[in-house]
């Protein structure tokens, strides 16, 4: 993990790769969460039955949403800033679902930062994010996203 102290020691990483995460495994009980939580209990979701029947690889397929969603978890294991404040979703720019992802696969987050960009109290940055599918050739995602950290004290 790359542990820095303030925010603005963000800015040398830009163009640079902050990191791989470890492997979370997506099962049935996470897309049903997931489904039931956000209302999109579309089949091809959620009726393990059908998929077996109907699907191509036989499995349920996990919800787009659902694995952009995971980038913030899986972020957070790459780097923290020691004095920061807090840090709060600004958005997310091109993102696109390229490859399913399928019940028991497992996915790992590779993120960059493309860009920082200093505000008052603390700074918007730009991540690039490819979340890759285990023994995939094709990611199953990627996206921009942006944040915005503030800092527990003036930088």
């Amino acid at each position: 993990m790359l542990e820095l102290e303030r925010i603005t020691d963000l800015q040398a990483f830009v163009g640079k790769n902050l990191g791989t995460s470890e492997w979370v495994a997506i099962d049935q009980s996470m897309i049903d969460d997931f489904a039931r939580i956000t209302g999109d209990t579309n089949w091809i979701h959620v009726d393990t039955a059908r998929a077996t029947r109907e699907l191509p690889g036989g499995r349920t397929i996990a919800h787009g949403l659902l694995t952009l969603s995971l980038i913030t978890h899986l972020g957070a294991t790459l780097c923290r800033i020691r004095r920061r404040s807090k840090g709060v979703n600004y958005g997310s720019n091109r993102v696109r679902f390229i490859n399913p992802v399928l019940c028991g696969a497992r996915v790992r987050l590779h993120r960059s930062l493309k860009a920082f960009d200093p505000i008052d109290g603390g700074a918007r940055v730009t991540f690039d994010n490819t979340v890759e599918i285990e023994g995939e050739a094709r990611p199953a995602m990627v996206a921009e996203s942006i944040s915005v950290y503030y800092a527990d004290e003036p930088q």
